[in-house]
C-alpha cells in the first residue's frame, strides 16, 4: 500500500494545477489542498485497489471544490452536476493525464523541465522565471510554445473533440501511431 508520502509527492502539483482550473483564488486553492490532504490521510487506508487511487483523489477533490462552494454560499444549492465541468470531462481528462509525462519527456530536455515544473508541479511562472533568470515576458513566450508543441505530440497520436468552452470532450487514438501513450 503507498504511504501518504508517496501520494502527495506523485500528485500534489496535479492537484493543486486542478484546483487552479476550478477555484480563481489562489489562497482558497491552497486551503482546499489543505483539506483534501487531511481527506487523504483519514481515508488512504480504506482504498482498497490501488489502480483506483488517481480518480478518488480527484473525486476527493471535486467534492471538496463543491463544499467550498457551498460553504462560502455562492451556490448554496449547488451540487457536482451544476459545476460548469462534468464527471465526463474529468474521466476524458483523467484517461489522457496517464500521457502527459510520457509526451512532456519526448520533448526537448529544456522544454520537458519548464512543463513539469510549471503545469505538473504547479510552480508558478514568476517564480520559474526569476530562478532561472528569464524576463516573464520570455517565460510566458516559452510556456506557450512549449504547451504548443506538448499539442502537437497528442495531435498526432490522437483525435480530438472540444467542446465550447475548448476542452478535450472526447479522443479516439489514431492507430498505432502513438508511442508515447
Amino acid at each position: 500500500m503507498m504511504t501518504l508520502e508517496d501520494v502527495w509527492n506523485g500528485y500534489r502539483g496535479q492537484l493543486k494545477a486542478f484546483l487552479h482550473s476550478r477555484v480563481s483564488n489562489p489562497a482558497d486553492v491552497d486551503d482546499l489542498l489543505q483539506e483534501i490532504s487531511i481527506k487523504v490521510f483519514a481515508g488512504l487506508k480504506s482504498l482498497k485497489h490501488e489502480s483506483k487511487l488517481q480518480s478518488w483523489l480527484y473525486q476527493t477533490a471535486q467534492n471538496a471544490i463543491v463544499d467550498h462552494y457551498r460553504r462560502d454560499g455562492r451556490g448554496k444549492d449547488l451540487a457536482a452536476e451544476d459545476l460548469w465541468y462534468d464527471k465526463d470531462e474529468t474521466t476524458v481528462r483523467q484517461q489522457l493525464e496517464g500521457c502527459i509525462r510520457p509526451f512532456i519527456a519526448a520533448l526537448p530536455e529544456e522544454t520537458a523541465q519548464l512543463l513539469t515544473a510549471i503545469d505538473l508541479n504547479g510552480q508558478p511562472q514568476k517564480a520559474y522565471a526569476a530562478e532561472h533568470g528569464l524576463g516573464y515576458s520570455t517565460l510566458k513566450s516559452r510556456v506557450q510554445t512549449a504547451r504548443s508543441s506538448l499539442r502537437g505530440l497528442f495531435e498526432d497520436c490522437c483525435r480530438m473533440s472540444l467542446d465550447a468552452n475548448g476542452n478535450i470532450a472526447d479522443y479516439s487514438p489514431k492507430g498505432g501511431s502513438c508511442k508515447n501513450c
